[in-house]
């Protein structure tokens, strides 16, 4: 029986935010299993991104944790450490659907980017044999490439003032998918670190939406894990992916909830 790229390959994050649907994601940070994968999608997440950028994670163990989210259904991208053309096509040769840039500053940062990401004749990446997103299966790279161009998201990181300044430029280069505003960076760049309420990081929600908006781009809401509030309030003004917090996070918000239970037990 035949098979066809189209019955194997689909990046359902890059479906539900061309549906206007608001995405739920999850960092993996802590969890070096495959678990994790099956967890986050039976748990209800869209997608969940492994952040090589704030860990010791190997390139094996991050691409066995996106094979595994394959496989279970759930879109897998990985946070580079850099921007680094050997950095992104580590992350897509192990499964990843997509790379999230860190401390992307200009218009240049992000086309670079785009161009490690993407398959001539969008970009130059290279072409290495069957890959996980395809089953490993070989097709004919006239079909291939153009179905991985597609699929394979790119994502930057609004996380400086720089970037900021540039986000008209940022939001209109071709083959970036979305622009995810790493709240503490950037209020660490204001000098106001952890000030969430501070009327400049509305002022750059506000901005880097329009921005997108207009360039027809995504928004990206991170490091608002402690604040729901904010985080619906963005998602009201156009943001449509979410993330939601690290394993670390959850994990340790569980035990710290637990062991007070217990205590607070009375004899």
């Amino acid at each position: 029986m035949s098979v066809e790229i189209r019955d194997i390959l689909r990046n359902r994050v890059k479906e539900k935010l061309a549906r206007e649907e608001v995405v739920a994601s999850m960092t993996v940070r802590l969890v070096r299993s495959i678990e994790i994968a099956r967890m986050a999608a039976s748990a209800g997440f869209d997608t969940l991104y492994v952040d090589v950028e704030h860990n010791g994670f190997s390139w094996d163990t991050t691409g066995q944790i996106c094979m595994a989210a394959l496989a279970a259904g759930i879109t897998p991208f990985v946070r580079v450490p850099t921007t680094a053309p050997e950095h992104v096509a580590a992350a897509l040769n192990g499964g990843a659907l997509g790379v999230i840039a860190p401390h992307v500053r200009s218009a240049a940062d992000a086309r670079r980017v785009v161009a490690a990401a993407k398959f001539p004749p969008l970009g130059e990446r290279s072409a290495g044999g069957p890959v996980p997103h395809l089953q490993f299966r070989s097709f004919p790279a006239s079909q291939a490439d153009p179905a991985l161009n597609d699929a394979t998201m790119v994502i930057v990181m609004m996380e400086t003032l720089d970037a900021l300044e540039h986000v008209e430029e940022i939001a209109a280069v071709e083959g970036m998918d979305m622009m995810m505003i790493g709240t503490n960076d950037l209020t660490a760049e204001m000098g106001i670190p952890g000030q969430y309420d501070d009327p400049r990081v509305r002022a750059a929600y506000a901005r880097t939406t329009a921005a997108c908006r207009k360039h027809g781009k995504h928004v990206g809401v991170g490091g608002l894990a402690s604040r729901p509030d904010l985080t619906a309030e963005f998602v009201k003004l156009g943001a449509r992916y979410v993330s939601t917090g690290t394993d670390l996070g959850f994990l340790m918000s569980t035990c710290l909830q637990k062991a007070k239970q217990v205590r607070d037990m009375k004899t």
